[in-house]
């Protein structure tokens, strides 16, 4: 089982998010403990009503909506009955117990999964205390609920990436419905919530590999001034198609305000995570022969790790992008050391036949096939001789940049 437990501001938010996939029958509502009423019986009114009630009485506590989603291996054959003996256990185990509770049971996954939500202020206006929560009594809780149940445990298990996130596929979307808002509001949501990522770019790095974008307009212009920021679907091709989704308007504020905060803080949160990433770069690039870079991407994704190259509008490739799936940790190249930059990656890199190249996630990438070259020894311990610089420069000033950068010598 996999358990992800989120707090926000905006419990009508939370419960209209669930309802709308009830209303698209993607989602039923299974159950509702303490409520005054049975679940059959209960408006929109009075679910979101009870709710705001307990909330309004704390003032002070600004993040009192409670949005958890439960998540079971596909081996795990629950009923109704037993999904809401889960749930309750649960709840009494991280500190709820008679806090009013929404459960959802969606049907939009292969897996079996449920939310619940709740708030964290009790009647009376004491608050329960969510620091570290999700760490600690909802961590405990899984563990005991998987044993108390004989549920498939999640640990050693790819869960966090097999369960949790499913790529929008865009050419299914119908644009301009709720349902293109919902897809890429549930992707987004998880994304930022549990990877590490400390700018848009990274955070983009992992957002293309399901087909979102996010994009804060050109540079200068109101939209970028005002720091907005809104979400857009690709295609196949990795164009923007449909309409535009604001970042204000999806469930959990990803906002470029909000994103900011956030950025600081991963760049904490993301400390220590580099070395496993650091040894999977290393075993994929100490090749016995000539590596091509299906290979090299091959090896990786094996280990859990996507590469995103990054290119100017000329082809060049100015930036190298590690996305590690098994820590939820995003590194630049250059982040990694010089080794792993973007200047180094390129040097080793030479041109092979177009039919032999294996096009990756960024579509500008098929304009320029290469290979890496076999080299002599640990890459680890080869350097540039001059500093890499090519992952911290602003896009837009690279792009304008008349005179080319020389490239080192090995």
């Amino acid at each position: 089982m996999v358990a992800r437990f989120v707090s926000g501001k905006e419990i009508d938010k939370a419960v209209r998010y669930n309802e709308q996939k009830v209303a698209a029958a993607k989602a039923e509502l299974i159950g509702a403990f303490d409520f005054t009423k049975d679940a059959d019986r209960l408006t929109m009114s009075d679910k979101i009503g009870q709710l705001q009630y307990l909330a309004k009485q704390n003032c002070r506590t600004r993040r009192n909506a409670i949005h958890i989603s439960l998540n079971f291996d596909k081996a795990d054959q629950l009923d109704k009955e037993k999904l809401l003996e889960i749930a309750q256990t649960y709840m009494d185990k991280i500190g709820f117990t008679g806090q009013p509770c929404l459960i959802y049971q969606h049907h939009d996954a292969a897996h079996t999964h449920i939310h619940l939500v709740t708030t964290n202020i009790r009647d009376g206006a004491r608050r329960i205390n969510i620091n570290n929560i999700g760490r600690n009594q909802s961590e405990t809780a899984r563990k005991e609920i998987e044993e108390l149940f004989g549920l498939v445990k999640a640990q050693g298990k790819k869960q966090e990436r097999d369960l949790l996130l499913k790529p929008v596929q865009a050419e299914k979307v119908i644009y301009g419905k709720s349902e293109t808002k919902a897809a890429v509001s549930n992707t987004v949501r998880e994304i930022v919530s549990t990877y590490k990522f400390t700018s848009l770019a990274e955070l983009n790095a992992v957002l293309r590999l399901s087909n979102i974008e996010a994009d804060r307009g050109t540079l200068g212009s109101q939209m970028h001034q005002k720091n907005g920021l809104r979400y857009f679907v690709l295609n196949e091709q990795g164009q923007r198609v449909g309409v535009p989704i604001k970042a204000s308007s999806i469930y959990g504020r990803p906002t470029m305000a909000n994103l900011q905060k956030r950025f600081a803080a991963n760049e904490q949160k993301r400390k220590g995570y580099q070395q496993r990433l650091q040894a999977a770069l290393d075993k994929a690039l100490q090749p016995t022969g000539g590596l091509t870079q299906k290979a090299f991407t091959s090896q990786l994704k094996k280990a859990g790790v996507d590469v995103v190259w990054r290119r100017n509008e000329e082809g060049r490739l100015y930036g190298i992008t590690y996305v590690d799936h098994a820590t939820r940790s995003v590194f630049n190249g250059s982040d990694l050391g010089k080794a792993y930059s973007a200047n180094t990656i390129n040097e080793f890199l030479v041109k092979q036949p177009e039919n032999d190249y294996d096009r990756n996630s960024d579509p500008k990438d098929d304009r320029l096939p290469y290979i890496v070259r076999d080299l002599p020894g640990n890459l680890i311990s080869t350097l540039l001789e001059q500093p890499d610089v090519s992952d911290q420069m602003d896009y837009h000033l690279r792009i304008t940049k008349k005179k080319k950068k020389k490239r080192p010598n090995f």
